[in-house]
């Protein structure tokens, strides 16, 4: 229930900020007695898939610490965290980041996730189930894999191809919904039912093509990450943390807002793995063996 809660908060929040841009900046609607005013439609387009995704990101570390109930460390209360945190710092200042805020949620099975829309304050929280389950040394290599996503800018890249993706969709579907309006259903008097439904389904389907893209991108950046990890401390510590979450018997779960940042996703097959997050665990174990990083780091 809080899940849903947060999650309407901040899509109403994104609404209201788009709507009053759009009257800001004085967009006239985009649908006129004549037709489709497109450069209206593209302003109209952009301001929301673009300013959707960057907003979304701008608000991704609070939605992201309400959503997981990650709690940041403010002050290490035990060895485990003042060994957290020291171990962030190392890998943000070998990194050449700002050090992220850290935090800890509660939740079984071994996950962690970083994200925030700079890479010198970023956040990065870690599950208690991989503090629990996991040594040192796979945490470390854990760790490294979220700051190599902070320092490789892969949210903005994210959030930015989100947003162009978002801007097609939002065009394209309107302007089928026009097309099947008044060419294919002959309705000369506005813009009638069939405009509407049209650009629904339009948006659906070709959301759900577009989304295609972002989750090969999001695919291609946890081998780079990985890639930033075993540079960070060896390719045999980064193997041995993929590994571990090979071998847990809990599959990975993060609410959907912020699944794409943890670092292990669910196991997909067929079609289904062209709508995953994240690439199958063994084939990234076989590219990091493959690779010609050290197989220790201090």
């Amino acid at each position: 229930m809080r899940r849903v809660f947060y999650f309407l908060i901040t899509n109403i929040a994104i609404l209201i900020v788009l709507s009053t841009t759009l009257r800001i900046l004085g967009v006239e609607p985009y649908l006129t007695p004549y037709g489709i005013n497109y450069q209206s439609l593209l302003i109209f387009a952009a301001i929301f898939g673009m300013g959707g995704a960057f907003i979304s990101l701008a608000l991704s570390k609070w939605t992201a610490k309400r959503l997981t109930g990650a709690k940041a460390i403010s002050s290490p209360g035990n060895e485990t965290e003042a060994w957290l945190v020291r171990t962030v710092s190392d890998l943000a200042k070998q990194s050449r980041i700002g050090t992220p805020e850290v935090a800890i949620y509660l939740a079984d099975d071994m996950n962690a996730f970083a994200t925030g829309m700079r890479r010198n304050n970023a956040l990065v929280a870690v599950s208690s189930g991989l503090l629990r389950r996991m040594d040192r040394q796979q945490s470390r290599a854990v760790l490294a894999h979220e700051v190599a996503h902070i320092a490789n800018g892969d949210m903005i890249t994210l959030a930015l191809i989100q947003g162009v993706v978002n801007t097609f969709v939002i065009f394209l579907s309107r302007v089928i919904g026009y097309v099947v309006d008044r060419v294919i259903l002959k309705n000369e008097r506005g813009h009638g039912i069939g405009f509407w439904i049209t650009t629904i389904i339009a948006e659906i389907m070709l959301a759900i093509l577009a989304s295609i893209i972002v989750f090969w991108f999001s695919r291609r950046r946890e081998y780079r990450a990985d890639s930033g990890a075993a540079d960070m401390v060896g390719k045999k510590p980064m193997i041995g943390a993929l590994e571990g979450l090979k071998a847990s018997i809990r599959q990975p779960h993060l609410p959907d807002k912020i699944a794409a940042f943890g670092i292990s996703g669910s196991k997909r097959r067929g079609i289904a793995a062209l709508f995953a997050t994240h690439p199958d665990l063994d084939d990234r174990i076989k590219a990091l063996q493959e690779s010609q990083y050290p197989d220790y780091k201090p």
